[in-house]
């Protein structure tokens, strides 16, 4: 295999930002602009090097804070907004805010490029398991017993996140369409940054030959996948909390991942080396996007690591079989 790095010039690039990534503790619009403020910044850097950039972002923090809001401010004159259009309303938000910190970082660099951010629907089926069994973590980490006072008092359902607390849980079914796409592309073609697909875009279903938003959220991983095979992106790059992806995480035998295939991450997925509603979601996107072009790559590893990526240090690189034996070949 070769070993020089990932060779990013001149590239179509899909960056999916974590929600975790614009805010942290501080829930406060000063606290989250300076976040991707900070952010801007290493985004900038892919820029310069020539490349053409598509950037996503979840908002489970976000969005998740916004319907505690609408909900403690409800009355019968001014009632909640419902999931989907929460969605909506985090996505202009964090655009907003991403796209205002990229216009004034291209100004410092002496960059002459334009960026905007996408309002968009992701099209879901109806019928997916996921609306009988919601998963996705949305909101603030409560403790075990505010999480039972909670589903007490209201229909929510309430889960254990990684070890790091108990999130309210969503529907987060697999998406299947973007129906902004088209514009998406031609927008990105014409040397356009764009934010789209945020908070993993707003979900509708297709019924009665109408598309109807449902109260979903739906994982920002996938839809980025989606997105970046729908694009035909030559690179998907999911940014997380840690450089690289790991196996035997947090024991002995700890082992970091530099390439590895899409059959390796099979059998690590078998072995549960990845854990759900954590890491698994960023490794089944991967895989997929890979599967889905195969002369693709997709790349996991942190936002401080961006800059790394004309070296060895790229973070873990996910590449399908064909072209891992055709780069040995080399």
């Amino acid at each position: 295999m070769k070993s020089e790095g990932i060779d990013m010039s001149k590239r179509k690039i899909v960056v999916a930002l974590g929600g975790n990534a614009i805010l942290s503790t501080d829930a406060s619009d000063k606290a989250q602009k300076e976040a991707l403020k900070a952010t801007a910044a290493y985004l900038v850097e892919i820029i310069k090097q020539g490349n053409e950039l598509i950037i996503s972002h979840g908002n489970g923090p976000q969005v998740g804070n916004l319907v505690l809001q609408q909900q403690a401010a409800a009355s019968k004159s001014n009632p909640a907004m419902p999931l989907d259009t929460c969605v909506a309303m985090t996505q202009g938000s964090i655009g907003y805010w991403l796209q205002n910190a990229l216009e004034n970082a291209f100004k410092k660099e002496g960059i002459e490029k334009s960026v905007i951010s996408v309002v968009s629907q992701v099209v879901v089926d109806q019928n997916d398991v996921a609306f009988i069994h919601p998963t996705k973590p949305i909101g603030p980490f409560l403790t075990q017993s505010e999480a039972h006072e909670q589903m007490l008092l209201s229909d929510d359902t309430y889960q254990e996140d990684a070890g790091r607390g108990w999130r309210k849980v969503v529907p987060s079914p697999k998406p299947v369409s973007i129906l902004e796409y088209p514009i998406i592309n031609q927008l990105v073609e014409n040397g356009v940054v764009t934010i789209s697909v945020g908070g993993g875009g707003i979900p509708v279903i297709e019924a009665e030959n109408e598309f109807v938003g449902v109260e979903a959220v739906i994982d920002k991983d996938f839809a980025s996948q989606k997105l970046a095979e729908l694009v035909e992106a030559d690179l998907l790059v999911i940014l997380t909390g840690v450089e690289q992806v790991y196996i035997n995480y947090n024991q002995p035998n700890q082992k970091a991942l530099t390439t590895v295939t899409t059959k390796e991450l099979y059998q690590y997925i078998q072995e549960n080396q990845f854990a759900p509603g954590s890491m698994l979601p960023k490794i089944e996107a991967a895989i997929s996007f890979v599967e889905h072009n195969p002369k693709g790559k997709a790349v996991i590893t942190s936002l401080e690591n961006l800059g790394n990526f004309n070296t060895e240090n790229a973070g873990t690189t996910i590449v399908s079989c064909l072209l891992y034996t055709s780069d040995a070949a080399d």
